[in-house]
């Protein structure tokens, strides 16, 4: 029997972008997401929007493909790390990442009810229920060992935030870790005011903030340091070949979003 789910506004998203990831793993096959393809036969949802959006799918895939390659990289450079999925909703990484030590996935607390019943976690997997905003690094059992590195994900969050939320979120990062990289989406403030993406804007999940690029990001967080960015054309490359053209025109690339890495300092 399917699991009905009911969710409405910025939560609800979830549900759009893990039928994109199983969509897209058990079609075109950009990127292989089979824990995605099991839980979306698991719900009884609606998902004739998401299917019709182009846009969304693109978007979901590319950040996918560029977030993973990122968080591979940084596993392999620090084994033994501590990742923590901020707003994860049915976000699927921790299956598909190896070579850290636990792995926290966190987000609002009816958000973690659905994702506790379809994804039951345990051992080296945890689930917070509680607010990016939150002082959620009480949580993190590993705090007390100083010399573990911490790697921060934050995807598909900051564009529905204010940039009061935004700061509030890497306060609570800079006040409970000494050390800590953080990987960020962020989407141009162009785009906030002129892109809706259908299926999003169906369910009341409006975008709200942008940032122009990671050195004005980091300008609004004193704890933290730019390291580098990324944008999602790089992900659009990988199956759509013209972005690889399109990804060096700078009008493109500065209005794509981005996976920006900030560094605590």
């Amino acid at each position: 029997m399917r699991e009905k789910i009911k969710l409405s506004g910025v939560p609800e998203t979830m549900l759009q972008t893990i039928y994109a990831r199983a969509k897209e793993s058990r079609g075109r096959g950009a990127i292989h997401d089979a824990k995605a393809e099991e839980l979306i036969e698991k719900l009884d949802y609606d998902f004739s929007l998401a299917d019709k959006d182009t846009a969304m799918h693109s978007g979901v895939i590319a950040r996918t493909i560029v977030l993973d390659k990122l968080t591979k990289s940084w596993l392999a450079a620090h084994p033994g790390a501590v990742v923590i999925n901020i707003a994860c909703g049915l976000d699927t990484r921790c299956y598909r990442m190896s070579g850290y030590a636990h792995w926290y996935n966190l987000d609002l607390p009816e958000t973690m009810a659905v994702r506790e019943k379809l994804l039951p976690e345990i051992g080296t997997i945890s689930q917070i229920a509680m607010s990016a905003m939150d002082d959620w690094g009480g949580e993190i059992s590993e705090l007390s060992e100083q010399n573990v590195p911490v790697l921060i994900v934050i995807e598909g969050l900051t564009m529905y935030l204010s940039e009061a939320d935004v700061q509030r979120i890497f306060a609570v990062i800079a006040k409970r870790f000494c050390q800590a990289t953080v990987f960020v989406e962020t989407m141009n403030p162009m785009v906030v005011k002129r892109f809706k993406e259908k299926s999003i804007d169906a369910n009341n999940a409006k975008f709200t903030w942008g940032v122009k690029n990671g050195e004005a990001l980091a300008e609004l967080l004193p704890d933290f340091r730019f390291v580098e960015e990324h944008s999602l054309c790089e992900g659009m490359a990988v199956f759509a070949p013209v972005y690889k053209v399109l990804d060096k025109l700078s009008i493109v690339r500065n209005i794509s979003n981005k996976l920006i890495v900030l560094e605590k300092v």
